[in-house]
């Protein structure tokens, strides 16, 4: 078995296929959560105190309200990743109609210095009056950021501008604040919707 030819040519091309994806995404950390080994219950734990784009303050316990929530991190400024997705949980509630009614969703900055309350709120409404955008001080942004095991790191750009690294993925939240998974970045839209409403039947 070993010496099986058809075996080792299966074995290099799945190696070559994986260092293809890689050299490929480039940005893989963009996609998806940060490996942790911290439990699920523990995602979100922390002490912080932001505002959403009300001016209302957002806590801990704005995510354990007793209602399930989606929520996703990223900034204003985004070139493709935010807007695309701002857009997709748009369309999400749309779809779910009445059934999503006890479903909350949040769009936490990753970009505090630039994403003011005024800005978030003409951004997130824009597609939908269903999201609430979340921002805050850097310190408590840096919070929230390490309590949801988020990836998010400001990259300088040759114009002397900057952009932002981030978790494009969306966080399923249950009622009391529990992790109960993600959904990725462009996942079709049957499998995000089925993802939603089993968080829904468990809430």
């Amino acid at each position: 078995m070993a010496n099986n030819p058809g075996l080792k040519s299966l074995r290099l091309g799945l190696w070559i296929a994986i260092g293809v994806l890689a050299v490929g995404t480039g940005l893989a950390a963009l996609l998806l959560p940060r490996v942790s080994a911290e439990p699920v219950e523990a995602y979100g734990a922390g002490d912080y105190t932001l505002v959403d784009h009300d001016g209302l303050s957002v806590t801990q316990a704005t995510f354990a309200s007793g209602k399930p929530s989606l929520v996703f991190f990223g900034f204003t400024h985004c070139p493709e990743v935010c807007p695309t997705t701002l857009y997709e949980m748009a369309t999400w509630l749309e779809a779910l109609g009445p059934e999503g009614n006890d479903l909350n969703a949040f769009f936490v900055t990753v970009d505090p210095e630039r994403d003011t309350p005024e800005m978030l709120k003409a951004y997130v409404t824009a597609p939908t009056d269903r999201v609430t955008g979340v921002t805050g001080e850097k310190a408590e942004i840096d919070k929230i950021v390490s309590a949801w095991h988020v990836h998010a790191e400001r990259v300088a750009l040759e114009n002397g501008d900057y952009t932002m690294d981030h978790t494009a993925s969306v966080f399923l939240v249950g009622p009391q604040g529990e992790f109960q998974g993600t959904i990725a970045y462009r996942e079709a839209s049957d499998t995000a919707l089925g993802k939603i409403r089993n968080l829904l039947a468990k809430s």
